[in-house]
């Protein structure tokens, strides 16, 4: 009794101290990523992640990354090209104003409208060619051809208020003049660099949430978000640093929180263009040609780096080394693509064969602040590619800065680390990552290596318009093949989600590594 007694205890003291004695139900949590409150600018599941606290998706991802219903309670495909989406009824905006289809149209029709967008949602809507309001509740979308994909391609689109949305711009939703969603919590304050404050939305049609007031304060350095934790400073941080995980989980107030993640880390080798300036001769002139071109020497490049070396030290071992672009596991995942084996001295061999027996400059681009270990990575891998000859040098910034310089088409780095997510769609989704670029069709927004092979393409197509699931997956593996076997990409390993908490905090970690104020509860 006494025992029971006291655990009931320590959860109130949690629901009514956490962080240093706030209020009531007060979360506050340590949060690696810089938000945007715009919806539909800087596609980043950082983003989303914040973002659906506020507003409401059509179709939305429980923890591991199934569709469940959200703004809308069902779908179908009423022919090859209409789907209809039956909305959810009784839900109202934070101002009070009814939800209703014409949200979802104006939402729709402003995502490739937004200005100066460094990565813009558009490929989430690319099939999309109409909409039709039905009545109130219901809304068909008519799409370019065969879309088995749209109630995926959704749950990346966020509805946003007609009413409050209408001639609002980018910096009207950062200041909350126009941040009115659906969503468990209302929009606070936001001093960007800073700090995003919610309250709770006591209206909120999917029941009370748990907190009243939840708080990301925005410790973008590693090592001082986790000190925030160990000081009592937030109540739990995310994208835990994998060299802290050993010491957190012998604390006994604190509790990790871990799971495999859908995304994969890889770098991009820009074929886009003849030259680049980031491509030297081993003098550190530059090159009339791009070597990067030439699939022996993306061959080499990808044989030149120890992956398991990379997941053991610089992960910590918490990665998995990967041979593609989809984790093992989810609808698309090829069993046939193995790991390349690290093999420095036939990549020097392949890298001969192509005409560079004395290696040539390179420069590798990334961020320092999206991925766990991202600067890391990037330095590990120059020192593995310098082994086979090259001369590298490794540049890393803010993700702000690095993102605004790899929008597709105009791509400015020759070799660069990014991630690719898996939760919103299946190998489907390398309609953006994959396929040649054409704006228009809406293929090819995220390819930022300017891969273009016409039979990949063709097969892909050909996927992502067959409905049976079998055949669908069986002809992704099979377009994955291909792209894979040209190397578009150089896929390194899959991310773990991490996170920590002060004890007597619960937490689900999510398969998309977002962090949910929703998914945090005080242990009953």
């Amino acid at each position: 009794m006494f025992e029971r007694m006291l655990k009931l205890f320590c959860a109130f003291l949690v629901t009514t101290s956490m962080a240093g004695g706030a209020n009531a139900a007060e979360l506050t949590i340590g949060s690696r990523a810089t938000p945007t409150i715009d919806p539909h600018f800087l596609f980043l599941t950082s983003n989303l992640a914040y973002n659906s606290h506020i507003y409401g998706f059509l179709v939305a991802r429980d923890e591991n990354a199934r569709r469940v219903p959200d703004l809308a309670t069902s779908w179908e495909a009423v022919d090859d090209t209409t789907w209809e989406f039956k909305l959810r009824e009784g839900v109202k905006f934070h101002d009070g104003t009814e939800f209703t289809a014409e949200d979802v149209v104006f939402s729709i029709e402003r995502i490739p409208n937004v200005p100066n967008n460094p990565n813009p949602y558009t490929g989430t809507i690319r099939s999309i060619v109409g909409m039709e309001i039905v009545d109130s509740h219901t809304i068909r979308f008519s799409t370019d051809a065969v879309n088995p994909y749209l109630p995926d391609d959704l749950t990346e689109v966020i509805i946003v208020s007609k009413k409050a949305g209408e001639g609002a711009t980018t910096e009207d939703f950062n200041s909350g003049k126009a941040a009115i969603g659906t969503g468990p919590y209302k929009f606070a304050e936001h001093v960007h660099g800073e700090r995003l404050v919610l309250e709770r939305h006591d209206d909120y049609w999917g029941g009370t949430p748990t907190w009243d007031r939840v708080t990301f304060r925005i410790i973008s350095d590693d090592a001082a978000r986790v000190a925030a934790l160990l000081g009592g400073d937030v109540d739990m941080i995310d994208f835990v640093p994998p060299t802290e995980i050993g010491h957190l989980e012998k604390n006994p107030d604190i509790s990790v929180f871990k799971r495999p993640s859908d995304r994969i880390i890889y770098f991009f080798p820009n074929v886009r263009h003849d030259t680049s300036p980031y491509l030297t001769d081993a003098d550190g002139n530059p090159l009339d040609s791009n070597p990067l071109r030439d699939r022996r020497v993306r061959k080499a490049l990808s044989m030149g780096i120890n992956r398991e070396a990379i997941a053991a030290k610089v992960m910590e071992g918490l990665a998995a080394p990967a041979g593609q672009t989809v984790p093992e596991g989810w609808f698309g995942y090829n069993p046939d693509l193995t790991v390349e084996p690290y093999d420095p001295e036939g990549a020097k061999k392949l890298l001969a064969e192509a005409g560079y027996p004395d290696g040539f400059g390179l420069t590798i681009h990334g961020p320092n602040d999206r991925y766990v270990n991202d600067s890391k990575i990037c330095q590990a891998v120059g020192q593995m590619l310098a082994r086979i000859g090259l001369d590298i040098k490794v540049d890393t910034m803010p993700k702000s800065v690095f993102f605004s310089k790899v929008r597709v088409p105009n791509v400015e780095f020759s070799f660069g680390l990014l991630g690719w997510g898996n939760s919103p769609y299946p190998a489907s989704g390398h309609i953006g990552l994959l396929h040649s670029y054409d704006k228009d069709k809406g293929t090819g927004a995220y390819n930022r290596a300017g891969y273009a092979n016409p039979e990949y393409d063709a097969a892909i197509d050909k996927a992502v318009s067959t409905v049976d699931d079998a055949e669908r997956e069986r002809l992704e593996q099979a377009a994955l093949e291909i792209a894979m076997g040209d190397v578009a990409l150089i896929p390194m390993h899959v991310q773990f989600t991490i996170a920590a908490g002060r004890k007597g905090l619960d937490f689900t970690p999510r398969a998309d590594e977002s962090t949910f104020a929703m998914n945090a509860r005080p242990v009953q």
